[in-house]
């Protein structure tokens, strides 16, 4: 399939204030799987993949047991997923995933978005159709061949596996998240991941060049500053040349 996947990781933040916005993102997403899944990690195992996502992006322990202590107490708001779907500067395509308890103030935020970078806001399924729902793996290695055996060995549904620059990158559907890196990690304890995720990745690129690249990011900014917006995904390659 030849599909390239970019390791993104979070950038350490500059300022407290975007610390702040980050560990806000992290406690309301792991204050609704605990309060719907349970607050035990070793039970609930997408609590666990988060906590540990938490812990890499540098997210304070005090952070994510108030979190959990907060679900478990059953006090709180009531938040609910929303999607919403369009298109961005330069013709992108994008997802954009909220948790909210007040969906009126969310499309809002979300609509001023797209509306003051001359984007077009959709309708549900405008653009998710050109995405696949992937768990993604990344992790230093220089054999895809045997990397797919294990899998298939462990009987893991893989879509792909790919080597380029020393990093073996797996794709699997994202219902096969856990089995995934069970495999993985019993094969090799010690593995370390450069990314481990459960990600959109799109079926096609759109190019962002010229005096779309600053609009793009203006958009983004204006996306990551909304309180309600956990996760962004787009297939936009960005020449900043």
């Amino acid at each position: 399939m030849g599909r390239k996947f970019e390791v993104r990781k979070v950038s350490m933040a500059k300022t407290a204030g975007a610390k702040t916005k980050v560990y806000s993102k992290y406690g309301k997403e792991i204050y609704v799987v605990a309060k719907n899944g349970g607050a035990d990690p070793q039970a609930n195992l997408s609590l666990r993949r988060l906590i540990e996502k938490a812990k890499k992006d540098q997210v304070p322990s005090h952070v994510i047991d108030k979190a959990i202590d907060k679900a478990v107490g059953g006090a709180g708001e009531d938040y609910v997923p929303a999607r919403y779907e369009g298109f961005g500067p330069g013709g992108c395509m994008v997802i954009v995933d909220c948790l909210t308890d007040n969906n009126n103030r969310t499309i809002t935020d979300v609509r001023n978005c797209f509306t003051k970078t001359a984007s077009k806001l959709g309708v549900e399924g405008t653009v998710g159709h050109m995405f696949d729902h992937q768990a993604v793996f990344a992790f230093a290695g220089d054999d895809e061949d045997a990397v797919l055996e294990i899998l298939m060995e462990a009987d893991v549904d893989v879509t792909e596996v790919e080597c380029e620059d020393g990093v073996i990158t797996v794709y699997a559907p994202h219902t096969e998240f856990n089995n995934t890196r069970t495999a993985l990690t019993d094969h090799n304890p010690d593995i370390q991941f450069d990314a481990e995720e459960i990600t959109f990745i799109p079926q096609t690129e759109a190019d962002v060049s010229g005096d779309d690249v600053e609009t793009f990011d203006k958009f983004m900014d204006m996306l990551e500053d909304c309180d309600d917006v956990q996760h962004v995904y787009h297939n936009a390659v960005v020449n900043r040349d």
